[in-house]
Parts: structure tokens; sequence; C-alpha cells
């Protein structure tokens, strides 16, 4: 990190993370590093309660409280520690954590802990705290209006509302971040939050030229926690994305908050799980990282009527290309739908790899007209059937008028192939999307 960045942190942020005064008389001390966990002595402290643990050089680090067993705490570090002694003194914060927020932000680069990643002075003077309490769900503005997305298969076919929750399933190399920019740049949304978690740090910088651009990026504020961090800061990187999510919204904007992952959100409550001695009980994940999914979730959507919408999209990896993974099955029990990208498709060149016929909006029928409607099922009633009869066709197998409606699918097939791709810098509007869907079945 340059002079200049370092400079830019201890001014930028002094107004959000006050200075801790000397250490109080009631300290605790450390008595057991064992992996990522630290162990300690002599202080009592409630879970989730931020500390300040001393090194041998240096500012102490911050610390939270993850579980506490026979009189000693369990803490997790929020960075990467080194300089550590036994005996080290350890004492409860007693500030509150604020966190930089506002329109300051926007076309910015932060951190988990709000820190500029982009060499530049980051001047602001609002501020967000993570942890927002729970919505009324009585009080949420209900979900009237599509959300154009600019992308014509799930404008068509899987149209999402303004402030509904979708999750985005892949695998690994099917053009999931180029999906993800293609909808950054093109929906119709006034401010995006885009919260990079637990992804390599190549992939964080290449998403930002050449997915997100510089178009994307102008209305867009991005929340990076590469992988190469610690387990708290990939926990903490999601909350804040949410928490501006949460910001803007309730300022009455309208907001699309792009997370990816959720997957690695979950394994960082895995890792801090399993340190601080939670059981596993599904595929090594503990019970706590299903509490966690739903409890960041449910803070997208809808504020109240004066309020604006905060539309979310999360990432889902299913690894193997298993999409019964549990996170995977939790995320779609707790989302207002999904949308699968296939292998397949992407590996015959089809993008963007959606799979229609696995994929569902739950909100589309309370949104879109009864003709959209009719379109969109004749759609995908064409699309299974050509699919179920795919190797009888390609075989030559299929005699022509044995099915009427595959004798169909077939005879608009490329015309359905045509609308279901899309080239990355192609926008088509919503209202473009639903005209050329009723060319295709004309």
């Amino acid at each position: 990190m340059s002079k200049i960045l370092s400079h830019t942190l201890q001014t930028s942020l002094q107004q959000f993370i006050p200075p801790e005064p000397a250490p109080p008389q009631i300290t605790g001390k450390l008595v057991r590093v064992s992996g990522l966990t630290l162990e300690m002595a002599g202080l009592q402290a409630p879970l989730g309660a931020r500390c300040l643990v001393a090194r041998g050089e240096g500012a102490p680090i911050e610390a939270e409280v993850v579980g506490f067993e026979a009189g000693r705490l369990f803490l997790m570090p929020i960075e990467l520690v080194s300089d550590l002694v036994p005996g080290a003194r350890v004492w409860q914060r007693q500030q509150m954590a604020h966190f930089p927020a506002g329109r300051a932000l926007l076309g910015r680069v932060v951190d988990a802990l709000g820190r500029p990643l982009d060499d530049q002075p980051l001047q602001t003077v609002e501020s967000v705290v993570l942890n927002a309490p729970p919505h009324n769900p009585l009080s949420r503005k209900p979900i009237t209006e599509p959300l154009d997305v600019g992308v014509r298969a799930i404008n068509g076919l899987l149209t999402l509302g303004q402030g509904q929750r979708v999750g985005l399933i892949a695998g690994t190399g099917v053009g999931k971040s180029v999906l993800l920019g293609m909808i950054t740049r093109f929906t119709e949304a006034d401010i995006v939050i885009v919260g990079l978690i637990g992804e390599r740090g190549r992939e964080v910088g290449d998403f930002i030229r050449s997915n997100l651009g510089a178009e994307g990026l102008a209305k867009s504020v991005v929340v990076a926690a590469p992988a190469d961090t610690s387990p708290l800061m990939r926990l903490q990187g999601a909350l804040y994305a949410t928490a501006l999510a949460e910001y803007f919204r309730d300022q009455g904007h309208r907001v699309l908050l792009l997370m990816d992952s959720l997957t690695r959100y979950a394994q960082a409550q895995r890792e801090i799980a399993l340190a601080a001695g939670e059981p596993p009980v599904t595929k090594g994940y503990p019970p706590s990282v299903f509490t966690r999914i739903p409890q960041l979730v449910e803070r997208a959507g809808n504020a109240g009527e004066s309020g604006g919408t905060l539309t979310a999209i999360y990432t889902l990896l299913a690894e193997g290309d298993d999409t019964q993974d549990p996170v995977v099955d939790a995320g779609r029990g707790v989302l207002d739908g999904h949308i699968v990208l296939s292998r397949a498709l992407a590996d015959s060149g089809h993008y963007p790899a959606i799979d229609v016929a696995a994929s569902v909006s739950r909100l589309m029928v309370e949104i879109t007209t009864p003709q959209h409607q009719q379109l969109a099922r004749r759609f995908k009633q064409l699309y299974s059937a050509y699919e179920t009869n795919r190797d009888m066709i390609s075989l030559g197998m299929y005699r022509q008028g044995s099915d009427p409606l595959v004798d169909e699918a077939i005879r608009r097939r490329e015309g359905m192939n045509a609308f279901l791709t899309q080239a990355i810098q192609e926008r088509v509007p919503f209202e473009q999307s639903v005209q050329q869907l009723a060319q295709v079945l004309r």
C-alpha cells in the first residue's frame, strides 16, 4: 500500500473508527493461539463483541468473540496477524465500529473495513453499522414493478421484480461473472452495490475492468474481500455491502445488490464455526451456516411505502456442478427464484448459458401481464419438448408428425436459440424483450 493511501486511510477513516483510549484495568491475557483462533482468559465479553489484542510492536489488532468455554473466550482476528506474544493483554472495545457510507463512495472500490483500494482519497461524513434489526415483514412495500436487467432471456422468461431476491446458480467457468457484469451495466437501478466475497484477488481487478467497466463502476460501490483475507473479513465484507445497500434503499433509491458469492460467505462462517468447536452436520457445514444465510438474505428487499427498493442477486457456486449442494439448496429455499447456468450450454458457445427449464422467478406471475405469462409458458414448453427429445432428433430417429409440440419446437428452434443468446455489449430493454419473445412464437 502506497504512502498516499496510508495517509488517506488515516485521515478519512478517523471519524468512523475513533481511537480507543488506553487499555482499562480490566483486561484479559492471551493464553493460546490455535490456527485462526485466539484463546484468552481473565475477561468476560458476549458473543460478537469486538476486542483489542496488544501486539509486541505496532497498534493492537481487532478480534471478535466467536465462542467461549470454561471461562475462556475464543477470538477470531479481523485481519491476518503477526507479532503476537504469550500473555498479551486483551480488552473489550467500547465504541461501536462505524463504516463509511454516502454518495462519495460511488465509483469507488473499498475493502471490508471501508478502506479505499484504488489509491484515491475518500471524503465522506456519513456512516453505517454492520448489523441492522430485522424488518417487520408486514411493513415491506409489495413487489409490483418488473426490473429491467437488459438481458433478453431474463426479461422475457424469468422476469425479476424490484425488490426481489434471486440466486444465480453456476459452476466454475460458465460465464457467471460476465452475466453479472451485463446485469450491473444494463439494469435500470439508481445505485449498484457489488460485494466480491472470497474471490481470487486477480478476479477482483478483472471484474472491475472487463465486466463492470467505467459505465458500470460510475453508479456502483464495490466491496472486495478476496480469498486471501481472514474469514471474519469475508463475513464482514458481505455485511458491509448489505448495509450500504440498505442505506441507499432507505434514502428512496432503486438499489441493486450483487453478491459474488453467497457460497464464499457460507464457507467463511464454516471456518469460523469449526475453529470455535462447532460440530459439522451437513457435508462439513455446521448449523450456524444455515442460520446466517437467511439472516443476511432477509435484509434485502423493499423498505416501507416511503422507502426505495433493494433487489439482490446472490451467486451460489455449484461445486462439481452439483445443484444439490447444501448451500445451494439452502439458498433456493430462502430466495424468490433462481437462475441456473448450464455447463453444457457454455461448452457449446451459448451465452449467456441460462438453462431456462431449470430456472424460475417466483414473482413473475405477479408483475407481468397475462399475455406475457402465456408467451413465456409456451416458450418453455417448446424448449423442454425439444430438450427431452434432443437425442432422438440428433440421431434422425424422430418421425415428423409423432408429436405436434415437438414438431413446433423443431420448427422454431433456430429462433428460440437466437432469442436466448445475446452479445456481451448488447442491451435489450424490457419492452423489446417481450416483443421479440412474441415474434419468436408468432
